[in-house]
């Protein structure tokens, strides 16, 4: 499946973490009013149960936005919840096979931190590229920063879209500028701002200047 490289612009992954007096679902809707383009659920401790109610809460919300829903990981959720699609990394089931699972339909993403990476997952049928991180990350510690000319180069090595992922907020997003990517993924700069709306209306503004610079 192809997909447009707008769908990529602001890619918003919820992190759980950050829940407070709103639900993941309240927030990642007024993560939507401020015009987030793709949400990824992503949800290492939760329950089967829990997280099948939580991805139909989800699509249905994502729905009335016409944004597409892509689940983390878990392609038996995503299958069960009407997801749009499935997030891979490499250390996943192989694309091909997640192809086979979903069908031709489903949006299939792949994390890509080298060029020989990302070729294959283009090979194998990704649709788009995760790649990072871009700077240090509060929500994934262990995360390996990929330098800026790598970046750039897995950026112009497929014709699938690119976005970035890893630590990028409204301070930093400048230093990317031009690197060749469709979008930036957001989690903690996103969930973790008091007004989810406005953070995400500024960021789709950055976002957009940094892709076109």
């Amino acid at each position: 499946m192809k997909i447009k490289p707008e769908i990529m612009r602001l890619y918003a992954v919820t992190d759980r973490h950050w829940v407070g007096s709103q639900t993941l679902v309240q927030q990642v809707e007024d993560a939507l009013k401020g015009g987030v383009t793709c949400v990824q659920l992503r949800e290492k401790n939760l329950d089967e149960a829990d997280f099948l109610k939580e991805a139909i809460a989800l699509k249905k919300i994502c729905n009335q936005y016409h944004v597409p829903l892509i689940i983390n990981d878990n392609i038996k959720i995503a299958l069960q919840s009407g997801a749009d699609g499935v997030h891979v990394g490499q250390q996943d089931m192989p694309v091909e096979e997640v192809r086979k699972i979903l069908g031709e339909n489903k949006i299939i993403g792949v994390t890509a931190k080298t060029v020989e990476q990302a070729l294959a997952a283009q090979k194998h049928g990704a649709d788009y590229l995760g790649s990072g991180a871009m700077f240090a990350s509060s929500t994934k510690t262990d995360a390996v920063r990929i330098d800026y000319e790598t970046f750039r180069e897995i950026c112009q090595a497929v014709e699938i879209p690119v976005v970035a992922i890893g630590g990028i907020t409204k301070e930093n997003i400048s230093q990317i500028a031009g690197l060749g990517m469709d979008g930036i993924a957001v989690i903690t700069a996103i969930f973790s701002a008091p007004d989810i709306q406005q953070a995400c209306q500024e960021l789709r503004v950055l976002s957009e200047q940094i892709v076109s610079a």
